[in-house]
């Protein structure tokens, strides 16, 4: 028989299909540091308390013409609330508040928290000494703008509270009052627990409903610049995210690859700045009218080391009640764990990217609570091994259909190449006489894909568990340090575009694996799958796919986490051992044979696809003699 070339069918088909793959893969996926020294903050502080004595200079002036009495109200109430940096308590420090989990630091200046450190988690590495920390050097900001109604404007960030520090129960409260006088303030209240990494926060005012203007909404703006706290860049950066819930239930993010991304959206429940393994969470119990959100991606070059992986923003209009603010809130610091943002019952489980539909039922319903039972005894590589054995059990009834339909398919294959001979220019009876054949033989063409079809969501839910599982940063696996990051085993003098500048283990064994798996499979798919006419060599596309798909493994698993590539690795292992026993001690050529020839002797009804088919068939061979005769008149 002729030797057939690789054809522009051929490699249009390859293009498709290696297009697929790596859509499967990538869909679902300036060191920069502040630093002020004390006579800088001195100055600046100077400066701002003058600013403040001129607001309310300037406020005295303007409004001393029109009304005297009324000056005196603004300079009791407003004049103080301006110069509240001249009071005696209110004044540059700080206060620290510590729990089992938490250390927080909440400046005078602002009210605002300017330091939020997770205790007992490290970056980089466990060895590396450098603790997590959220929020420091000024990489976050929180202010509240004010109209007052003189028409002036007031950044809470700027001026001073007065700070109060007390104990209910095991709590610990602190409220931040940045105040008119004794019975007209604004406060921020923080409630720290000595558990838990969420903290209780509200933002209410008292006796201001004649200093602020109340139909202007004050605007609540958070900024934060998220700091870099795993070893890849990439893999981190792929992983952080602004996730946001709001209308009542409805959760979405926003884009982690876009340079820039903004959005305006309504009844927002809670806004998320999620890290790879850690989040700032803000949420309130009375949903927030609207919110506008943005995200900026500052790593310009994976291959430059950086500091700062996202820029969040997040500006939320508050609106008065009864001429006064009033808003109980929460505020979540901590890890980006599945089973601790769960206990909440609030849905931040949703900022876990588990996967869409099926795929998220899989892991929140399957993988997590067999993991997490098989890790609470097992060291986590080895929990990961037994995972992976008791999946590829779980869908071995699924390769032993896949390899039998092969089997059937190539069984027949000289029964089809004899049909396609005999009717090659009659090529709707070559399709009958080919579908009769199956149905006597008792083979479905399709019997051989659904299994693999069935197998992808199991895939696709394993490829969003492990970047997502917690529980794996920094636990070590033989020669692997972190099974959340990439098992480095050698660093390369240079980097190589989409690979990168260090040689990963587990994906190179498991793409060894993969070469070896398809090497086994690979002759009988092209021994079962006729070559049909006007369609791509499937024989040709399938050898190159050979050594295409382990190429692919590499390049796409040297920077993900060493968990999914060891998961991948033992699963192509215990396949090659599945494959082997099913071929050589389970279905067996002259078995197989016998079946089909006993088959071919029985009355054996139709299936339902196979009727339908047909009937399609007869329609169009019918369609088709219409069509000659109306050529012959």
């Amino acid at each position: 028989m002729e030797q057939k070339k690789l054809d522009r069918n051929s490699i249009i088909g390859f293009i498709i299909i290696a297009g697929l793959l790596i859509w499967m893969m990538f869909n679902n996926i300036n060191k920069e540091q502040e630093t002020i020294n004390e006579n800088k903050e001195a100055v600046q502080t100077e400066q701002i308390k003058q600013a403040q004595t001129d607001t309310i200079e300037n406020a005295i002036s303007s409004h001393f013409e029109s009304d005297s009495l009324k000056n005196e109200a603004l300079l009791s109430t407003l004049g103080n609330f301006a110069y509240s940096g001249m009071l005696p308590s209110a004044e540059g420090g700080s206060t620290q508040l510590k729990s089992n989990l938490l250390t927080l630091t909440i400046d005078n200046k602002g009210g605002m928290l300017s330091n939020v450190i997770v205790n007992d988690f490290t970056r980089f590495s466990k060895k590396s000494g450098e603790i997590v920390e959220l929020i420091k050097d000024k990489n976050a900001d929180f202010n509240l703008e004010i109209h007052t109604t003189d028409n002036r404007t007031l950044n809470t960030k700027d001026l001073y509270f007065e700070p109060e520090l007390t104990k209910e129960g095991k709590n610990q409260v602190l409220s931040m009052r940045l105040k008119a006088s004794e019975n007209q303030f604004l406060e921020y209240r923080y409630v720290l627990k000595p558990d838990s990494y969420m903290l209780d926060f509200s933002i209410r005012t008292q006796g201001l409903n004649k200093i602020v203007d109340i139909s202007k909404n004050p605007e609540l703006d958070w900024n934060l610049k998220s700091y870099r706290n795993e070893k890849s860049i990439s893999y981190e950066n792929r992983y952080t995210r602004l996730y946001y819930e709001h209308e009542k239930g409805k959760d979405n993010d926003l884009s982690p690859t876009s340079k820039e991304d903004n959005k305006t959206i309504k009844d927002v429940t809670y806004i998320a700045y999620k890290q790879h393994f850690f989040t700032s969470i803000l949420l309130t119990e009375k949903p927030f009218s609207s919110a506008s959100i943005t995200s900026k991606n500052l790593v310009n070059d994976e291959k430059v080391d950086t500091v700062f992986t996202k820029q969040f923003n997040s500006v939320v209009p508050l609106a008065y009640s009864n001429g006064e603010l009033n808003y109980d809130m929460n505020w979540y610091f901590g890890p980006s764990d599945y089973k601790i943002l769960k206990s909440f019952e609030r849905n931040l489980d949703n900022v876990v990217p588990l996967g869409w539909g099926i795929f998220g039922w899989i892991n929140r319903y399957l993988f997590i609570p067999v993991f997490g039972v098989l890790s609470s005894f097992l060291p986590y590589g080895i929990a990961i091994v037994v995972l992976t054995i008791l999946v590829r059990l779980l869908i071995s009834p699924l390769t032993y259909k896949s390899y039998l339909s092969q089997a059937k398919m190539k069984a027949i294959r000289p029964e089809v190449t004899e049909i396609n001979e005999k009717y090659k220019n009659d090529p709707m009876k070559k399709q009958q006489e080919t579908m009769n054949l199956y149905s006597k033989a008792g083979v479905n063409p399709m019997a051989g894909c659904i299994p693999a079809l069935m197998q992808i969501p199991i895939f696709y839910a394993l490829f969003q568990f492990f970047p997502s599982a917690f529980d794996l940063r920094q636990k070590s696996f033989l020669w692997a340090d972190d099974l959340s990051s990439y098992d480095s085993i050698a660093q390369l003098p240079f980097s190589i575009p989409f690979y990168g500048n260090h040689v990963s283990l587990f994906p190179l064994l498991a793409s060894v694996a993969i070469f070896i798996y398809m090497k086994m499979t690979t002759g009988d798919q092209q021994m079962a799958q006729p070559q049909q006419e006007g369609m791509p060599d499937m024989g040709k596309l399938m050898k190159v796919m050979i050594y295409i798909s382990p190429i692919m493994m590499l390049f796409f698993f040297n920077n993900y986490a060493s968990g999914l590539s060891l998961y991948y690795f033992i699963s192509n292992l215990i396949t090659i051992g599945i494959m082997y026993v099913i071929k050589n001690h389970i279905v067996k050529d002259h078995k197989i044979k016998a079946i089909i020839e006993e088959n071919k002797t029985k009355q054996r009804p139709k299936g339902k696809f196979q009727r339908k088919m047909q009937e399609m068939m007869e329609q169009a061979q019918q369609q088709q003699k219409l069509k000659e005769q109306q050529k012959k008149k």
